[in-house]
């Protein structure tokens, strides 16, 4: 079994698109609109994906992945800026890819050891910091457009095409395909309706009219067995919902309910915080939380959580606290918020890995690759349900706000 640390990627330009959120669609829309134009396509890709994705080769896929976020980025940065529609379509494309990517990829974990899971975290953690922190420092520390920043961020996809082809040791991959094709082979042999002496026997007889064709026979045994092989993936589906799932789940729906829903009202005066200008607090918190993800995913060689309810009860704390302070501002600076941030990005990246990290542990090694893809369908349905939140959410705080004389989040 291969131990080699390399750290496996996919698309991670969802951290850019939603740090973007507000560029993207202005203050008047809110910010959710783009979560939700990021996940629900990701939600659907991963609702197909597992039952599908074996009838691609490997290095297909990846091209595909590649492809689509990189297309999805460019259409996103060269769309017209009051032209929301054709952005929506270019996330689209970006997020069907981080779906599929997201499901692809961390199945892999499966050949290459434990290490692997722990580089898959790592990657995937510093890789949302470095959009979402690059995102920020381009656009508000160095003063580089938008657009540009954007245009910029569209090469990101090469990096995924050089982890696979050039880093990724590709030797288990090909023993488990030579493995599958062999094994398929045999189960056809050995199978009596399929066999040659059949097929054979068939040209040279007189025909029957009760006869069924051979190639009838083996078409119909095909469908049958993949018809089987689906009822027996949905079933295993199902026992991974309540161990592994729901805290996923819950704690995805608390974490992006805050960043989308309630981070866009947590302002301060501009002299009591350390920016010029109150779009700044959005994509800084952005940074913040990605940086605490970047840590926490990293941690699995040195901490593990058995419990996944616990965090996930922590992070619902978090949500409930920040949006009673943008209710009623109780919290005295804005440097409290930053920490609560941090906190909120440790607790999802904890969840995160130690989920996949039980699952590969607990679950049988044969059932282990598509558990590993099937269970990632909990963190983009948490996300879409928190999209439909934080529309809602933002829009009634900020309005509650204008009203109790803090128009600040009209001013972004």
């Amino acid at each position: 079994m291969y131990r080699q640390k390399h750290h496996f990627t996919k698309p991670r330009l969802i951290g850019v698109i939603l740090s973007a959120a507000l560029d993207l669609v202005g203050p008047d829309i809110p910010k959710a609109t783009v979560l939700l134009a990021s996940i629900i396509p990701g939600l659907a890709t991963k609702v197909v994906v597992p039952y599908i994705i074996h009838l691609f080769p490997y290095a297909l896929r990846v091209i595909i992945f590649a492809a689509l976020s990189t297309c999805g980025m460019l259409t996103v940065a060269l769309s017209p800026s009051r032209d929301v529609g054709v952005k929506v379509v270019g996330i689209l494309l970006a997020n069907i890819s981080s779906g599929a990517g997201e499901v692809n990829f961390l199945a892999l974990t499966h050949f290459y050891g434990p290490c692997s899971l722990a580089a898959w975290g790592c990657g995937t953690g510093g890789a949302g910091l470095l959009g979402a922190g690059a995102y920020a420092l381009a656009t508000t520390t160095l003063g580089f457009s938008v657009q540009a920043t954007l245009l910029a961020s569209a090469v990101i996809p090469l990096g995924m095409l050089m982890s696979f082809f050039l880093l990724l040791p590709l030797c288990p991959l090909k023993a488990d395909t030579r493995k599958e094709l062999t094994l398929q082979s045999a189960a056809e042999q050995d199978d009596p309706e399929t066999d040659g002496t059949g097929e054979r026997a068939g040209l040279l007889d007189q025909p029957d009219a009760h006869a069924v064709s051979p190639a009838y026979v083996r078409h119909k045994s095909r469908l049958q067995r993949t018809v089987s092989e689906l009822k027996t993936k949905l079933l295993r589906a199902r026992t991974l919902v309540v161990p592994y799932m729901i805290p996923l789940f819950l704690v995805y729906v608390a974490e992006y309910t805050l960043n989308q829903g309630v981070a866009p009202t947590l302002l301060f005066p501009l002299e009591q915080s350390p920016f010029k200008h109150f779009r700044a607090f959005y994509p800084t918190y952005g940074a913040i939380y990605q940086m605490g993800v970047f840590i926490s995913r990293s941690s699995l060689p040195f901490i593990r959580i058995r419990s996944l309810y616990t965090p996930t009860i922590l992070q619902v704390v978090n949500l409930v606290v920040l949006t009673v302070h943008a209710l009623w501002p109780f919290i005295p600076t804005v440097w409290l918020v930053f920490a609560v941030i941090l906190w909120e990005g440790l607790l999802e990246g904890l969840v995160y890995v130690s989920t996949f990290a039980a699952i590969r542990e607990e679950v049988p090694q044969e059932e282990r690759e598509f558990s590993l893809g099937a269970a990632t369908v909990s963190d983009s349905a948490g996300i879409c349900v928190a999209g439909f939140l934080g529309v809602a959410m933002e829009s009634l705080l900020c309005s509650w706000q204008v009203n109790h004389g803090r128009d600040w989040c009209r001013r972004l």
